[in-house]
């Protein structure tokens, strides 16, 4: 399943919002360095979707807020 995100590193605040079946707003605390957004924006996917990390995977956008993830359920 794909999904789409967009992504706000280094937010004081992290927030998580779906506004339709496959978008989602995300707002991560880390910085947009060293690929520690990216494991943090799959780390809030796996949790909502009650899977492993692993399942996650950012097909397109890892320098990008707009991102486009697989999701293997």
């Amino acid at each position: 399943m794909y999904i789409h995100a967009r992504v706000t590193a280094g937010a004081r605040k992290e927030t998580f919002e779906q506004t339709s079946s496959d978008h989602f707003i995300i707002s991560v605390r880390e910085k947009a360095e060293n690929n520690l957004a990216n494991k943090r924006v799959r780390e809030v996917i796996s949790e909502y979707f009650k899977i492993p990390s692993s399942q996650v995977r950012i097909v397109n956008g890892h320098h990008s807020p707009s991102k486009l993830l697989s999701v293997t359920l």
